[in-house]
Protein backbone atom coordinates (compact mmCIF):
# COMPACT_ATOMS: atom_id res chain seq x y z
CA UNK A 1 0.00 0.00 0.00
CA UNK A 2 1.41 3.41 -0.97
CA UNK A 3 2.08 6.01 1.73
CA UNK A 4 -0.87 8.32 1.00
CA UNK A 5 -3.34 5.43 0.92
CA UNK A 6 -2.03 4.15 4.24
CA UNK A 7 -2.19 7.62 5.79
CA UNK A 8 -5.81 7.99 4.62
CA UNK A 9 -6.61 4.59 6.11
CA UNK A 10 -5.24 5.58 9.53
CA UNK A 11 -6.86 9.03 9.38
CA UNK A 12 -10.18 7.41 8.51
CA UNK A 13 -9.93 5.21 11.60
CA UNK A 14 -9.30 8.33 13.69
CA UNK A 15 -12.31 10.20 12.26
CA UNK A 16 -14.58 7.21 12.79
CA UNK A 17 -13.42 6.76 16.38
CA UNK A 18 -13.74 10.46 17.23
CA UNK A 19 -17.29 10.52 15.86
CA UNK A 20 -18.14 7.44 17.88
CA UNK A 21 -16.65 8.83 21.11
CA UNK A 22 -18.04 12.37 20.79
CA UNK A 23 -21.29 12.37 18.81
CA UNK A 24 -23.38 15.52 18.64
CA UNK A 25 -26.29 16.17 20.97
CA UNK A 26 -29.28 18.50 20.86
CA UNK A 27 -30.02 18.40 24.57
CA UNK A 28 -29.21 21.77 26.12
CA UNK A 29 -30.13 20.46 29.57
CA UNK A 30 -29.68 16.67 29.39
CA UNK A 31 -32.45 14.57 30.88
CA UNK A 32 -30.26 11.48 30.85
CA UNK A 33 -27.05 10.94 32.78
CA UNK A 34 -23.94 10.69 30.62
CA UNK A 35 -25.02 13.17 27.94
CA UNK A 36 -22.80 16.21 27.37
CA UNK A 37 -24.78 19.49 27.29
CA UNK A 38 -25.39 20.65 23.72
CA UNK A 39 -23.53 23.97 23.77
CA UNK A 40 -20.46 22.43 25.41
CA UNK A 41 -20.50 19.47 23.03
CA UNK A 42 -20.88 21.76 20.01
CA UNK A 43 -17.92 23.85 21.14
CA UNK A 44 -15.78 20.74 21.69
CA UNK A 45 -16.76 19.32 18.30
CA UNK A 46 -16.21 22.63 16.51
CA UNK A 47 -12.47 22.37 17.07
CA UNK A 48 -12.10 18.59 17.30
CA UNK A 49 -13.88 17.89 14.01
CA UNK A 50 -12.37 20.86 12.14
CA UNK A 51 -10.13 18.64 10.04
CA UNK A 52 -6.38 18.90 10.31
CA UNK A 53 -3.80 16.27 9.45
CA UNK A 54 -4.41 14.07 12.55
CA UNK A 55 -0.63 13.63 12.73
CA UNK A 56 -0.39 12.40 16.33
CA UNK A 57 -3.12 9.74 16.22
CA UNK A 58 -1.91 8.57 12.82
CA UNK A 59 1.58 8.11 14.29
CA UNK A 60 0.12 6.07 17.14
CA UNK A 61 -1.78 3.74 14.81
CA UNK A 62 1.14 3.44 12.37
CA UNK A 63 3.63 2.63 15.14
CA UNK A 64 1.27 0.08 16.66
CA UNK A 65 0.84 -1.71 13.33
CA UNK A 66 4.58 -1.54 12.60
CA UNK A 67 5.20 -3.28 15.94
CA UNK A 68 2.60 -5.98 15.28
CA UNK A 69 0.10 -4.61 17.81
CA UNK A 70 -3.69 -4.76 17.77
CA UNK A 71 -5.12 -1.67 16.05
CA UNK A 72 -8.49 -2.14 17.75
CA UNK A 73 -6.80 -1.58 21.10
CA UNK A 74 -5.03 1.51 19.77
CA UNK A 75 -7.94 3.40 18.17
CA UNK A 76 -9.31 5.00 21.33
CA UNK A 77 -5.88 6.08 22.66
CA UNK A 78 -5.21 7.62 19.24
CA UNK A 79 -8.50 9.54 19.38
CA UNK A 80 -7.87 10.59 22.98
CA UNK A 81 -4.49 11.99 22.00
CA UNK A 82 -6.15 14.09 19.28
CA UNK A 83 -8.56 15.44 21.91
CA UNK A 84 -5.59 16.50 24.05
CA UNK A 85 -3.88 18.12 21.08
CA UNK A 86 -7.09 19.97 20.16
CA UNK A 87 -7.60 21.24 23.71
CA UNK A 88 -4.08 22.68 23.61
CA UNK A 89 -4.86 24.50 20.34
CA UNK A 90 -8.10 25.98 21.72
CA UNK A 91 -6.25 27.32 24.76
CA UNK A 92 -3.29 28.45 22.62
CA UNK A 93 -5.60 30.67 20.58
CA UNK A 94 -7.13 32.43 23.61
CA UNK A 95 -6.54 36.16 24.21
CA UNK A 96 -4.38 35.36 27.25
CA UNK A 97 -2.09 33.14 25.15
CA UNK A 98 -1.50 33.72 21.41
CA UNK A 99 -4.74 35.66 20.80
CA UNK A 100 -5.35 34.17 17.33
CA UNK A 101 -8.49 34.83 15.31
CA UNK A 102 -8.09 31.97 12.84
CA UNK A 103 -7.16 28.31 13.05
CA UNK A 104 -7.19 25.94 10.05
CA UNK A 105 -8.70 28.66 7.90
CA UNK A 106 -11.71 29.47 10.07
CA UNK A 107 -12.52 31.44 13.20
CA UNK A 108 -10.98 30.16 16.41
CA UNK A 109 -13.18 28.61 19.08
CA UNK A 110 -13.37 31.66 21.34
CA UNK A 111 -14.38 33.85 18.38
CA UNK A 112 -17.41 31.60 17.81
CA UNK A 113 -18.38 30.42 21.31
CA UNK A 114 -16.82 33.11 23.50
CA UNK A 115 -13.77 32.92 25.76
CA UNK A 116 -15.59 31.20 28.63
CA UNK A 117 -16.92 28.33 26.58
CA UNK A 118 -13.64 27.98 24.66
CA UNK A 119 -11.90 27.43 28.01
CA UNK A 120 -14.56 24.89 28.99
CA UNK A 121 -14.32 23.14 25.60
CA UNK A 122 -10.58 22.74 26.09
CA UNK A 123 -11.05 21.54 29.66
CA UNK A 124 -13.77 19.19 28.46
CA UNK A 125 -11.62 17.63 25.74
CA UNK A 126 -8.69 17.14 28.13
CA UNK A 127 -10.78 15.46 30.80
CA UNK A 128 -12.81 13.41 28.35
CA UNK A 129 -9.61 12.15 26.74
CA UNK A 130 -8.54 10.59 30.03
CA UNK A 131 -12.02 9.13 30.58
CA UNK A 132 -11.72 7.44 27.19
CA UNK A 133 -8.19 6.20 27.88
CA UNK A 134 -9.19 4.62 31.19
CA UNK A 135 -12.37 3.03 29.85
CA UNK A 136 -10.40 1.58 26.94
CA UNK A 137 -7.74 0.19 29.29
CA UNK A 138 -10.43 -1.54 31.35
CA UNK A 139 -11.79 -3.16 28.19
CA UNK A 140 -8.51 -5.06 27.68
CA UNK A 141 -7.66 -6.63 31.06
CA UNK A 142 -5.19 -9.01 29.39
CA UNK A 143 -3.13 -5.97 28.34
CA UNK A 144 -3.92 -3.68 31.26
CA UNK A 145 -0.28 -2.93 32.07
CA UNK A 146 0.43 -1.93 28.47
CA UNK A 147 -2.56 0.40 28.41
CA UNK A 148 -1.71 1.97 31.76
CA UNK A 149 1.87 2.62 30.63
CA UNK A 150 0.49 4.13 27.40
CA UNK A 151 -1.88 6.40 29.35
CA UNK A 152 0.96 7.43 31.67
CA UNK A 153 3.22 8.27 28.71
CA UNK A 154 0.51 10.46 27.21
CA UNK A 155 -0.30 12.15 30.55
CA UNK A 156 3.37 12.80 31.36
CA UNK A 157 4.19 14.30 27.98
CA UNK A 158 1.02 16.40 27.87
CA UNK A 159 1.32 17.58 31.46
CA UNK A 160 3.22 19.86 33.81
CA UNK A 161 6.62 18.34 32.97
CA UNK A 162 5.75 18.06 29.28
CA UNK A 163 3.71 20.17 26.88
CA UNK A 164 2.31 22.49 29.55
CA UNK A 165 5.83 23.09 30.91
CA UNK A 166 6.99 24.04 27.43
CA UNK A 167 4.02 26.35 26.93
CA UNK A 168 4.67 28.01 30.29
CA UNK A 169 8.32 28.75 29.53
CA UNK A 170 7.35 29.87 26.04
CA UNK A 171 5.09 32.54 27.56
CA UNK A 172 7.72 33.60 30.08
CA UNK A 173 10.36 33.89 27.36
CA UNK A 174 8.54 36.37 25.15
CA UNK A 175 10.67 39.42 24.26
CA UNK A 176 13.74 37.81 25.88
CA UNK A 177 17.07 37.48 24.12
CA UNK A 178 17.10 34.07 22.32
CA UNK A 179 18.98 31.40 24.28
CA UNK A 180 19.78 27.96 22.80
CA UNK A 181 19.33 25.92 26.00
CA UNK A 182 16.05 27.63 26.89
CA UNK A 183 14.75 27.31 23.35
CA UNK A 184 15.55 23.60 23.20
CA UNK A 185 13.69 23.05 26.48
CA UNK A 186 10.64 24.94 25.19
CA UNK A 187 10.45 23.05 21.93
CA UNK A 188 11.28 19.65 23.43
CA UNK A 189 8.25 19.96 25.67
CA UNK A 190 5.94 22.29 23.76
CA UNK A 191 6.16 20.27 20.53
CA UNK A 192 8.33 17.13 20.62
CA UNK A 193 6.66 15.60 23.68
CA UNK A 194 3.26 15.35 22.02
CA UNK A 195 4.85 13.79 18.92
CA UNK A 196 6.78 11.28 21.01
CA UNK A 197 3.78 10.36 23.18
CA UNK A 198 1.90 8.49 20.42
CA UNK A 199 4.99 6.45 19.57
CA UNK A 200 5.57 5.42 23.17
CA UNK A 201 1.87 4.72 23.74
CA UNK A 202 1.84 2.45 20.69
CA UNK A 203 4.99 0.71 21.87
CA UNK A 204 3.49 -0.10 25.28
CA UNK A 205 0.20 -1.30 23.81
CA UNK A 206 2.07 -3.50 21.33
CA UNK A 207 4.54 -4.84 23.94
CA UNK A 208 7.67 -3.46 22.25
CA UNK A 209 11.22 -4.15 23.43
CA UNK A 210 13.35 -1.55 25.21
CA UNK A 211 15.51 -1.19 22.09
CA UNK A 212 12.42 -0.46 20.00
CA UNK A 213 11.10 2.00 22.60
CA UNK A 214 14.44 3.85 22.62
CA UNK A 215 14.45 4.07 18.82
CA UNK A 216 10.91 5.45 18.76
CA UNK A 217 11.75 7.93 21.50
CA UNK A 218 14.69 9.20 19.44
CA UNK A 219 12.59 9.36 16.29
CA UNK A 220 9.88 11.34 18.12
CA UNK A 221 12.35 13.82 19.58
CA UNK A 222 14.07 14.51 16.24
CA UNK A 223 10.75 14.78 14.41
CA UNK A 224 9.40 17.11 17.09
CA UNK A 225 12.29 19.56 17.09
CA UNK A 226 12.55 19.54 13.29
CA UNK A 227 8.79 20.04 13.04
CA UNK A 228 8.98 23.08 15.34
CA UNK A 229 11.93 24.60 13.50
CA UNK A 230 9.98 24.22 10.26
CA UNK A 231 6.95 25.80 11.94
CA UNK A 232 9.11 28.77 12.94
CA UNK A 233 10.38 29.03 9.36
CA UNK A 234 6.85 28.87 7.93
CA UNK A 235 5.90 31.81 10.14
CA UNK A 236 8.70 33.75 8.46
CA UNK A 237 8.46 32.48 4.88
CA UNK A 238 5.15 30.60 4.64
CA UNK A 239 1.95 31.36 2.74
CA UNK A 240 -0.83 32.50 5.10
CA UNK A 241 -3.48 31.09 2.73
CA UNK A 242 -1.92 27.61 2.90
CA UNK A 243 -1.28 27.83 6.64
CA UNK A 244 -4.83 28.96 7.43
CA UNK A 245 -3.49 31.58 9.87
CA UNK A 246 -1.51 34.81 9.87
CA UNK A 247 2.25 34.75 9.34
CA UNK A 248 4.82 36.97 11.01
CA UNK A 249 3.14 36.56 14.38
CA UNK A 250 6.18 35.08 16.18
CA UNK A 251 8.21 38.26 15.65
CA UNK A 252 5.22 40.43 16.54
CA UNK A 253 4.79 38.58 19.85
CA UNK A 254 8.50 38.49 20.59
CA UNK A 255 8.59 34.68 20.52
CA UNK A 256 11.87 32.84 20.96
CA UNK A 257 12.39 30.90 17.71
CA UNK A 258 15.16 29.12 15.83
CA UNK A 259 15.32 31.71 13.01
CA UNK A 260 15.59 34.47 15.63
CA UNK A 261 18.38 32.56 17.39
CA UNK A 262 20.55 31.38 14.49
CA UNK A 263 19.05 32.90 11.33
CA UNK A 264 16.94 31.35 8.58
CA UNK A 265 19.75 29.52 6.75
CA UNK A 266 21.19 27.87 9.87
CA UNK A 267 17.69 26.95 11.06
CA UNK A 268 17.07 25.16 7.76
CA UNK A 269 20.36 23.27 8.10
CA UNK A 270 19.51 22.19 11.65
CA UNK A 271 16.08 21.00 10.55
CA UNK A 272 17.57 18.94 7.71
CA UNK A 273 20.06 17.24 10.09
CA UNK A 274 17.27 16.35 12.51
CA UNK A 275 15.10 14.84 9.79
CA UNK A 276 18.09 12.71 8.73
CA UNK A 277 18.64 11.61 12.34
CA UNK A 278 14.97 10.75 12.68
CA UNK A 279 15.15 8.40 9.72
CA UNK A 280 18.38 6.85 11.01
CA UNK A 281 16.60 6.02 14.28
CA UNK A 282 14.21 3.78 12.32
CA UNK A 283 17.00 1.47 11.16
CA UNK A 284 16.22 -1.33 13.62
CA UNK A 285 12.72 -1.74 12.15
CA UNK A 286 13.92 -2.46 8.61
CA UNK A 287 11.23 -2.58 5.92
CA UNK A 288 8.46 -2.40 8.53
CA UNK A 289 9.28 1.30 8.94
CA UNK A 290 8.37 2.20 5.34
CA UNK A 291 5.39 4.30 6.44
CA UNK A 292 7.45 6.14 9.07
CA UNK A 293 10.10 6.96 6.46
CA UNK A 294 7.32 8.23 4.20
CA UNK A 295 5.96 10.31 7.07
CA UNK A 296 9.34 11.95 7.67
CA UNK A 297 9.77 12.63 3.95
CA UNK A 298 6.35 14.30 3.76
CA UNK A 299 6.76 16.35 6.93
CA UNK A 300 10.17 17.76 5.99
CA UNK A 301 8.74 19.26 2.78
CA UNK A 302 5.42 20.53 4.19
CA UNK A 303 4.12 23.99 3.33
CA UNK A 304 1.37 24.19 5.94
Amino acid sequence: MVYHEQYSRYAGMVEETLEKLLPGTDEICPKTEGVIPEHLCASMRYSLMAGGKRIRPVLLLAACEMLGGDLEQAKTPAAALEMIHTYSLIHDDLPGMDNDDYRRGRLTNHKVYGVGHAILAGDGLLNYAYECLLENAAAYPENLRGHMLAAKAIANRAGVRGMIAGQSLDLLSEHMEPDAERLLYIHTHKTADLLTAPLLAAAYIAGASEEQIDALRRFGFCVGIAFQIDDDLLDVEGDAALLGKQTGMDAQRGKMTWPALVGVAAAKERSARLWDEAEEALGIFGERAAFMHGFAAQMRTRKS
